[in-house]
């Protein structure tokens, strides 16, 4: 190649400039045709190098498309054995004749569901959304050779076009085809046996019932089965006894708890003869942790803050605006998951009955409080409370919930002093060292005085008239005018007037004291029934599904 490449500037150069080289005498010629000389080479040098590696790449692409059609064909040979056997195969082929020899005889298909995907279950709908993979493996008699006459090759996968297959198809299909799509290849065996397990999506119709919603079953029935051909023709084999689980991507929303599988031989209105069909009923639960955390939850909390409600006190003024605030905050929540619950009006789910239940619950509540509210300021000039009343909230129902009602300030003070006792006892008027004469007006102070003629009424007859008589009776009248001055007339009159209002605002502040404990009793008692219908109602209508479970 170097002699070639080296000879080839040679050559070039003197076809290039042919006329140089007798070019002399003068030296600037010489060093013209130097420098074009040392140009051509280095031209000629860099073609040679690229037509060296050009001339190699080709060689190396060669090389490896021969040894990767050898490794497909394994072997040299082996693709015109395969081409032979394809050719021998379906030379007279009809796929529209089935594989018997004999006409009377059925084929036999065995077939196989395998599950890959649970897609979506449609409640509204009723559709169920599935991915599955169709097994069917029957025996074709032309379809068989001898391995040893076409270079050993035991298997040969064609297209299932082109071959015999049971036109199986889904007979509970909702939506799009009811056949699955033969563009898969089927496997041969050189006995015969053929093996077609095309991947497939099915829409299927599934009665839902949405009653223990989100703690719900489901059971969904697939029925396949030859839609052309009676059982004198294609007989159903079932493989196994349950629906093929292993190649199951596990759903976020449903989980399979069995899939058995049923062989069926029925007789329809339409036709005399006997069809086969293998029915899978898929036994699935929803997984109910999304719908727990989402809505049961805040629907129980909000219910709890309901029955915090008769726990609040009635003077603080808040009761129906906490009411008011839970009721709306149970309402926006309702507005956003109402896209979550199914909407079929042939029954009610469960969470939508325990939402019904709240709302109903905080209604009560509203109810209850605002009458709560209207026993709490009650006053003896617009209710008069009745002996039943008193009986029951005031006595009998306090002591079963354990109420007990402080001591009033009346009660406290029986036993002390009368209040006229104490306040003639600081009068100054019996001082001894006053000895004032009656006749100028003053109370007569003297045991012995010339002006009066009576003696002095002693203290202690005064302060027990005093205690015996009431607050509404008069003075004795000898004693108001015999004794007392007129200032001390309107003073003692004043003070009556006063103790009197005084008694009264008093009775009256213990009315409305009973009442506030009334509405107190009443409180407490809703407080209890609130507890307990919380607690009872959720767990009535959540252990509902729990039962309905362990029977299945």
């Amino acid at each position: 190649m170097g002699a070639h490449c080296a000879e080839l500037r040679s050559g070039s150069c003197r076809l290039l400039l042919p006329g140089i080289s007798h070019i002399g005498g003068a030296g600037a010629a010489r060093t013209s045709y130097a420098h074009t000389i040392l140009a051509a080479q280095l031209i000629f040098s860099s073609l040679c190098r690229q037509t060296v590696i050009h001339n190699t790449m080709e060689s190396i692409h060669a090389l490896l498309l021969t040894a990767a059609l050898c490794i497909l064909s394994q072997g040299c040979g082996g693709s015109d054995a395969e081409h032979r056997l394809y050719a021998a195969l379906f030379k007279n082929y009809n796929q529209f004749v089935r594989p018997v020899k004999n006409v009377s005889d059925p084929v036999i298909i065995q077939f196989e569901v395998s599950m890959s995907q649970l897609v979506k279950v449609d409640e509204v709908n009723q559709i169920m959304e599935t991915n599955l993979w169709l097994k069917h493996i029957w025996n074709d008699y032309k379809l068989r050779w001898n391995p040893a006459d076409y270079g050993g090759a035991e298997f040969i996968r064609v297209p299932s076009g082109q071959i015999w297959k049971p036109d199986i198809v889904l007979y509970n299909n909702a939506v799009g085809d009811f056949q699955v799509d033969d563009k898969t290849k089927a496997l041969l065996k050189y006995t015969g046996d053929v093996t077609w397990i095309p991947p497939a999506i099915f829409k299927s119709s599934c009665k839902i019932d949405v009653t223990y919603f989100p703690f719900d079953y489901q059971n969904c029935t697939m029925k396949f089965g030859s839609w052309s051909y009676d059982k004198a023709k294609i007989d159903l084999v079932l493989i196994g006894s349950t629906m093929n689980l292993k190649d199951y991507w596990e759903s976020g929303e449903w989980a399979i708890i069995k899939a058995p599988g049923y062989k069926h031989d029925i007789k329809y209105n339409c036709c005399e003869e006997i069809y086969t069909d293998i029915t899978y009923s898929l036994y699935i639960r929803r997984l109910p942790l999304f719908y727990t955390i989402n809505m049961i939850i805040p629907c129980l909390l909000i219910s709890f803050l309901t029955v915090l409600v008769f726990y609040l006190p009635s003077d603080c003024g808040e009761k129906v605006t906490l009411c008011i605030s839970v009721l709306l905050s149970l309402t926006v929540f309702l507005l956003v998951i109402t896209e979550t619950i199914p909407s079929t009006s042939l029954v009610i789910p469960l969470i939508g009955e325990y939402l019904l239940f709240t709302m109903i619950f905080v209604t009560l509540s509203i109810v209850i409080t605002v009458f709560v509210l209207n026993v709490h300021y009650r006053t003896p000039k617009t209710h008069t409370m009745p002996v039943w009343v008193r009986t029951i909230f005031l006595n009998l129902l306090p002591r079963i919930m354990f109420m007990t009602r402080p001591a009033s300030d009346e009660e406290t003070n029986h036993k002390s002093k009368p209040f006229y006792m104490s306040e003639f006892s600081n009068l100054n008027c019996f001082n001894s060292s006053e000895t004032k004469c009656c006749k100028d007006g003053f109370v007569c102070q003297d045991t012995a005085c010339s002006c009066c003629q009576y003696q002095r009424m002693k203290f202690s007859d005064f302060s027990g008239n005093l205690t015996r008589s009431s607050s509404s009776e008069s003075l004795d009248p000898l004693f108001s005018f015999s004794v007392l001055s007129p200032e001390m007339r309107d003073a003692i009159e004043s003070v009556k007037y006063i103790a009197e209002n005084m008694k009264m605002q008093n009775e009256a502040k213990e009315i409305q004291d009973d009442w506030k404990y009334v509405a107190m009793v009443i409180d407490r008692i809703f407080l209890w029934v609130f507890i307990l219908v919380c607690i009872l109602g959720t767990a009535g209508l959540f252990l509902q599904p729990l039962m309905a479970g362990d029977e299945m």
